[in-house]
């Protein structure tokens, strides 16, 4: 068992953590439907697809988990591929995705807001009032524009890499398998030809 699929059973949401979560609990008969967890070709890259944008946009560690399971929903995505996505937002590209947030932001915006002030807040463990008055501010448009734009145009690469990604390996599978058939079917000529 590789190392990448180790840390994925350790940490990737079983139906029966998310059976037993109480954020969950209204909605955990619909989230455990079979179908939400197969891996299919359609449901694997709207995983990756939602994933991605929960993931960026939102920015809360455990919220995000639940965000994608829950807008896996109505989209009829895979469920532990969403979840897993979410991870790609962690503590060492948080940062990284915010300053890209907020430059795009300006960008887009002509504004010239900074994003220290936001790192402060999170770091200070702000009160409600100093996030109110932040969001009052002229960093919050910028960077929370800039946040949907990465998080749609990452889901957007995601949802095309997966599919490709798919659609690559399926190529293969049916390849080797027509390989296979085809051996099988000159091989039984060869017989009849050798009079076996």
């Amino acid at each position: 068992m590789s190392r990448l699929t180790r840390w994925w059973h350790a940490n990737c949401p079983t139906r029966e953590s998310l059976e037993q979560s109480r954020v969950l609990a209204p909605v955990a008969h619909r989230v455990l439907e079979p179908s939400l967890w197969r891996f299919t070709r359609r449901s694997v890259p709207r995983g990756v697809a939602l994933g991605l944008f929960v993931g960026i946009f939102l920015l809360i560690p455990g919220v995000q988990i639940a965000g994608a399971a829950l807008l896996a929903l109505p989209f009829r995505a895979n469920i532990p591929v969403a979840a897993a996505m979410t991870f790609l937002s962690n503590p060492a590209t948080t940062p990284l995705i915010l300053m890209a947030s907020v430059w795009l932001g300006n960008w887009m915006l002509g504004r010239s807001a900074d994003a220290t002030g936001f790192m402060a807040l999170v770091d200070g463990h702000a009160s409600v009032s100093q996030w109110t008055t932040w969001l009052l501010s002229e960093a919050a448009p910028a960077m929370l524009l800039g946040l949907f734009l990465i998080s749609l145009a990452s889901a957007v690469i995601g949802y095309v890499i997966a599919d490709w990604f798919w659609r690559r390996r399926m190529g293969r599978k049916w390849q080797a398998r027509k390989l296979r058939i085809g051996k099988v079917h000159q091989s039984g000529a060869l017989e009849k030809a050798a009079g076996v």
